[in-house]
């Protein structure tokens, strides 16, 4: 049954909270086992229209879950997505404060940058190279306002509680050097990401659903039913190719996209 409508404004609202007192809840697959994708949805929905109301601007996407073993270990068949406000852009090179978050992570992408506006049902990868203006190596910043682990019973977070958590984001770093969409095979761009000098993770884009542009086709299909769509301007990341890097005041990230450029940031 799907939960009532006080409920998703209620866990929204504590999700908000949590956000701004950098204060974990529980989560809320254990306060409610019942919990759906669509409700997971309509709680980060929620969320969002808070934000809104609040002034922060919506700047695009994010997709998440992308590579086929996150995808086994969450035991879904799908990428999760949430939103970028316009207060989650930090500057390449520049300084993310750590004390606005609670426990980031660092992850390796490709982000899109929108030319025309991209709308499904039936958008095709070609269509998502179309509507592109460029494509920029970036860092996203994540970072969990739900406890990944429950202290009482151990279990893990789901994948309900992710989707709630705006799919864990909390920040993004453009770097690099902007890319046509054509003008290489998106596929073969890798990075090779440090933390404080020391190789962390390595990967390539096709880890994203085998084409980082399908990971984004994906979205504007999912997106599609609820009369959304991806607008021109909008940046959309399109999935992780390395396993998030565990970051903590004092770290400097830095992610070499070869000839495409580098990205970084100084937690400070």
């Amino acid at each position: 049954m799907a939960l009532s409508n006080d409920w998703i404004r209620l866990a929204a609202e504590r999700l908000h909270q949590a956000e701004k007192t950098r204060t974990q809840i529980r989560q809320l697959s254990q306060d409610h086992p019942g919990i759906t994708i669509e409700d997971a949805y309509a709680i980060q929905k929620a969320w969002v229209e808070i934000k809104v109301a609040e002034g922060r601007v919506i700047r695009g996407h994010k997709i998440g879950l992308t590579s086929k073993a996150m995808q086994s270990a969450l035991a879904i068949d799908e990428p999760d997505s949430g939103i970028l406000f316009d207060d989650m852009f930090f500057a390449d090179g520049g300084i993310v404060p750590p004390d606005r978050f609670i426990g980031t992570r660092i992850e390796a992408e490709l982000a899109f940058i929108m030319k025309h506006r991209l709308a499904g049902p039936n958008c095709t990868m070609f269509d998502v190279l179309n509507a592109t203006d460029f494509v920029v190596p970036a860092l996203e910043i994540l970072d969990t306002r739900i406890e990944r682990v429950d202290p009482k019973t151990k279990s893990t977070r789901k994948i309900f509680d992710t989707i709630a958590d705006n799919a864990a984001n909390a920040g993004i770093v453009l770097g690099g050097r902007p890319i046509r969409p054509m003008e290489t095979d998106l596929r073969w761009i890798g990075a090779l990401c440090y933390c404080n000098g020391q190789l962390e993770e390595t990967g390539l884009a096709a880890a994203v659903l085998g084409h980082p542009a399908t990971s984004v086709a994906w979205l504007a299909n999912k997106i599609a039913p609820h009369g959304l769509a991806l607008e021109p301007g909008h940046v959309v990341l399109a999935g992780s190719f390395i396993r998030p890097i565990e970051t903590r005041k004092g770290d400097t990230i830095h992610a070499d996209y070869g000839p495409y450029g580098t990205v970084g940031c100084y937690f400070a």
